[in-house]
């Protein structure tokens, strides 16, 4: 797509889409998780694509991809808190 020359639509792709997810994801910064730490930053926009790719499923086809999502997946505790090799511990900047 070319923005630039005012191509926002190819098919059934466009920018909306991009738009919405990011859209979720500020939602939630600023009303549930106030800090987006940059060491689980990757999990949080795998979090909320996986809300924006399932969003027209109905409740329970949504429930059940959640839990086949979950399968095999494991965070510990320790690997949660891990030292990431910078001084603040959470912040690259």
């Amino acid at each position: 797509m070319k923005h630039s020359v005012g191509e926002y639509v190819d098919g059934k792709i466009h920018t909306n889409g991009i738009e919405s997810l990011w859209s979720m994801l500020k939602r939630a910064h600023k009303g549930v998780y106030h800090k987006l730490s940059p060491k689980h930053l990757q999990r949080y926009v795998n979090q909320f694509a996986g809300r924006h790719n399932i969003r027209e499923m109905d409740n329970i086809e949504q429930m059940a991809a959640v839990v086949e999502g979950m399968a095999a997946k494991r965070l510990r505790y320790r690997e949660l808190i891990a030292d990431n090799g910078l001084p603040s511990g959470a912040r690259s900047a």
